[in-house]
């Protein structure tokens, strides 16, 4: 009898990440933290919510976006 799709998918991972050396791990360590820093850290300080400091409710902020999508430039 075939295994869904979602069970297979699990066991290859758990079986791949299972049987990973120290030096994987590490490595695996590092992407997930830089990945973290990027998507957590980065976009806090970065890329603050313009949208609700700028407009007092989600009415004006859609007709501000509207207007700025189907503005023609000259």
């Amino acid at each position: 009898m075939k295994k869904p799709l979602l069970t297979s998918i699990f066991h290859l991972y758990y079986d791949g990440f299972s049987t990973m050396n120290k030096t994987s791990r590490k490595l695996w360590l590092i992407i997930f933290i830089k990945l973290f820093i990027m998507f957590a850290i980065l976009k806090v300080l970065f890329f603050p919510d313009f949208l609700k400091s700028k407009f007092k409710n989600d009415k004006e902020r859609g007709e501000y976006v509207i207007e700025q999508l189907t503005k023609t430039k000259r």
